[in-house]
């Protein structure tokens, strides 16, 4: 386990670059390198509503729907400006250390929960194409998911081109109990459909879990409540799945409420010294700064 240096850079993740509507880059504390994020969810529309979204849901959105030959002409631009170097000549981007200048990943998230995106199978294999016709075969697809709608069969073709073009699952949980689990989230989906499209996702390729956990009105997760969370990605393991990594981090940019606040440095450390010691998951710790 080992935790992540605190960096300025990473606390903007504005979904725009110069005019684009739906792709932006993005330095990202995770892969250590340049993400290049796709927003699925321009509407802002989400099936969630956690506690500490980070994204600005009291403004409208100017943008209600993909454009999807704009978002693909978007996607080819960019991966011609990070291949050539020119994006790092730019005035956002010209002062990212030479060791950050790399391409990690392209990232499928945005302003929602980007596998309720109706084409969601046709957009991962178009930009599979672009990926394969800029000759970026190591960089990574990831998907930033609440893992909610796994078991549509339309998300499953898409997780299948992912899987075929090196592509990983980034599943969020947050929660061991039911309970919590709809205190933060703060959902109508049953956490068990969650728990169990997680589980069938771990069983065809390896994922990763990604938790954030927080102080409400003071007081970060309970000691049961982390024990529980241990439990279900025990659970996982423990049917035949596989996690890859957990990633444990905290509050980064401005909440959703007001109560909600990060954790200290030494509290992500103890979860994810907890996690790793329960489960024998390799877990990395991501820190938060001041809002």
């Amino acid at each position: 386990m080992t935790g992540m240096q605190k960096n300025v850079l990473h606390t903007s993740h504005e979904r725009s670059f110069e005019t684009n509507r739906f792709v932006y880059p993005v330095l990202s504390r995770r892969s250590q390198g340049l993400s290049i994020g796709v927003n699925l969810n321009p509407d802002k529309v989400c099936n969630f509503d956690c506690i500490y979204c980070q994204v600005d849901r009291t403004t409208a959105s100017e943008v209600r729907f993909v454009a999807f030959d704009q978002l693909l002409d978007e996607l080819d631009q960019m991966l011609a400006l990070v291949t050539s170097g020119e994006l790092f000549q730019t005035a956002q981007f010209g002062q990212v250390p030479e060791h950050l200048q790399r391409l990690n990943d392209i990232a499928f998230s945005g302003d929602g929960e980007p596998t309720t995106y109706r084409n969601f199978d046709e957009i991962i294999q178009a930009c599979a194409q672009l990926k394969q016709k800029h000759e970026l075969d190591s960089v990574k697809m990831v998907l930033i998911t609440n893992a909610s709608m796994f078991h549509r069969r339309h998300v499953q073709r898409g997780l299948t081109v992912m899987d075929a073009n090196q592509g990983e699952i980034w599943a969020k949980l947050d929660a061991g109990s039911e309970q919590y689990y709809h205190h933060i989230n703060r959902t109508p989906i049953p956490f068990q459909q969650v728990l169990d499209n997680i589980e069938q996702a771990a069983l065809q390729r390896p994922i990763v879990i990604q938790s954030l956990f927080m102080k409400v009105n003071g007081v970060g997760p309970s000691e049961s409540e982390l024990e529980m969370y241990c439990n279900r990605l025990s659970h996982v393991l423990n049917q035949g799945g596989e996690i890859s990594r957990v990633q444990v981090y905290t509050i980064a940019r401005q909440p959703a409420e007001s109560y909600v606040a990060s954790l200290a440095d030494n509290e992500v450390d103890r979860i994810a010294e907890l996690v790793t010691s329960k489960t024998g998951i390799q877990t990395a710790g991501y820190y938060g700064y001041a809002i």
